[in-house]
């Protein structure tokens, strides 16, 4: 049984470069098309406006999703009409419309169809039952805050996930920081199940902070897991 339905010759560069269905013509076709498509995009981010073009929703990635395949077919598939594809272009960019509407209108819809914000950390803890619905890892979460020049997590007072997948983060006064859960890579070697000096420990699961006498086994109190890693205090410097 042949290995292919029809004989290729390989490195044949006549049907690599060209089509065996299309005449060389058809490149010029090609051009007018990604020009037409083109400028149908470029309408199509217009009104999705600004938004359009920072960091995306679950409902804006679809759009593109929708609007890139179409814009795909028709600059390349000589078998694609183009007034198909703008059909396309008009829907997809009517149903954005409308459904900017309906979020505005109905803030449960707008939820469902875009996420909400969702808490993450509350006064140098992870919220555990709103952590572990996400699909974020604490490796994720500690390099967001990082970049945010957050050493240890007592350095905040609540910190969310944002519709966008953004983590938006408020801090507390420099007067007001607490020993909490370092979050520097590095800090990742310290943790231990005995504590090797007295003093205070941070959870390395849920960063809920107790003190832990020197040689002590314990578990956290908030999330019953029994790894430590000592905790840190230091100030916030932006």
């Amino acid at each position: 049984m042949p290995l292919f339905a029809a004989d290729i010759q390989p490195f044949d560069w006549n049907r690599i470069l060209l089509s065996d269905e299309a005449p060389p013509l058809f490149l010029l076709e090609v051009v007018v098309r990604c020009v037409l498509t083109y400028l149908m995009v470029i309408g199509a981010l217009r009104v999705t406006g600004r938004r359009g073009v920072r960091q995306l929703s679950i409902f804006e990635l679809s759009i593109i999703l929708a609007l890139g395949s179409a814009a795909g077919d028709a600059m390349l598939y000589h078998d694609t009409p183009l007034l198909h594809a703008a059909v396309v272009f008009v829907v997809i960019s009517g149903l954005y419309l409308l459904f900017n509407r309906l979020t505005e209108k109905f803030p449960k819809f707008s939820d469902w169809l875009e996420g909400a914000p969702v808490l993450l950390i509350e006064n140098g803890e992870i919220n555990l039952l709103n952590f572990t619905k996400q699909n974020l890892t604490q490796k994720e979460l500690f390099g967001e805050l990082r970049q945010r020049q957050v050493e240890h997590l007592g350095q905040i007072r609540r910190a969310y996930i944002e519709a966008t997948g953004d983590v938006s983060v408020y801090f507390v006064e420099d007067a007001d920081v607490r020993p909490g859960l370092p979050i520097l890579p590095e800090r990742k070697n310290d943790k231990r199940h005995r504590a090797e000096q007295a003093g205070q420990h941070a959870c390395a699961c849920c960063a809920h902070v107790q003190p832990l006498a020197k040689g002590e086994l314990a578990r956290c109190t908030v999330c019953h897991q029994d790894q430590w890693i000592p905790a840190c205090d230091a100030k916030r410097i932006a």
